[in-house]
């Protein structure tokens, strides 16, 4: 992955919104550079999805400011930026063909060429065949396939993709997360928003992370991760790993229980409190650099308190 250098593509300062009595977005801020792949996170009713429709225009911020190519977004800046949404927004009655190329065509690109251009997206993502199917007709995985089409056809300069993995099988998870990687090294820019924490960690160089509609974690994946060192345990063994004071989260994957703490608790107790626990036995407990997931939720339920 390129280190983030020059000038940002998109800039987001201090962006506010709020619908009535709620406060959906209250201080989030950052920037994303050509050639990176951005990670914008944060649990359901964090703010993202209100924060990208106050970058693309759709929502005007009550407080902030939002530039896209060093300035306010304008009709062709618009024709510069793919957005796949997490909601399927095709028309589900229409053919695919015509439909992508119609797409294409409200981004300003001629019909003649998107149909050209869409051979090659339709065989590379295994929809070829399926051209001439309504939209309605095709796979939750194909729709996704087909979304994604929608948003790079047209040869975008900045790249929004909501939950980018969503029906796809392992095949075509890699295959997407193939074509996203080409696209950054195109020099494009890439902001991705999952809950697929290990999708994050593979992709993404920079993240923020957004709870309650502030900006609550932003920085460099591998330098946050040093930052959170301690906050995670790994162990091997048997026995109830519930209820441990000082543990926000455990899971259990391939034989190895991991325990996200609390910002301020010690492993050391929570080693001392399992040894001294009924039907405990440990095998291996280990301090472990902490995944993203694991930060997550710290993060997350340290804000809720």
């Amino acid at each position: 992955m390129s280190s983030v250098a020059g000038t940002p593509t998109v800039v987001v300062q201090s962006v506010k919104k709020r619908f009535g009595d709620v406060h959906a977005v209250e201080d989030v801020s950052f920037e994303v550079y050509p050639g990176e792949i951005f990670g914008l996170l944060g649990p359901n009713g964090a703010g993202k999805t209100t924060t990208i429709r106050m970058m693309l225009d759709i929502f005007k911020a009550d407080g902030g400011h939002t530039a896209i190519f060093g300035g306010a977004i304008t009709e062709e800046t618009k024709h510069r930026i793919g957005y796949m949404p997490e909601d399927r927004g095709l028309y589900k009655d229409l053919k695919l063909e015509p439909t992508l190329v119609f797409l294409a065509t409200l981004k300003g690109m001629d019909a003649g060429t998107a149909r050209t251009c869409l051979v090659d997206w339709l065989k590379r993502l295994d929809l070829y065949e399926h051209r001439e199917k309504k939209i309605q007709e095709l796979s939750k995985g194909m729709q996704q396939k087909a979304q994604l089409i929608a948003t790079l056809l047209h040869d975008p300069d900045v790249i929004i993709v909501d939950e980018p993995f969503s029906g796809l099988d392992p095949v075509n998870t890699r295959l997407v997360k193939e074509i996203i990687e080409e696209q950054r090294q195109e020099g494009k820019t890439i902001i991705m928003s999952t809950h697929q924490m290990y999708q994050v960690e593979a992709l993404c160089q920079r993240i923020v992370l957004i709870d309650n509609g502030r900006t609550v974690l932003y920085g460099k994946v591998d330098e946050i991760k040093r930052n959170f060192a301690g906050n995670a345990v790994e162990i091997e063994g048997h026995g109830d790993f519930s209820n441990i004071p000082g543990v926000l989260n455990v899971r259990h994957e391939n034989g190895t229980h991991h325990l996200a703490l609390d910002l301020g608790a010690d492993p050391q107790d929570v080693f001392r409190t399992l040894a001294l626990r009924d039907g405990v036995k440990i095998e291996r407990f280990e301090i472990a650099e902490p995944s993203l997931d694991d930060i997550f939720v710290t993060v997350v339920k340290e804000g809720k308190r």
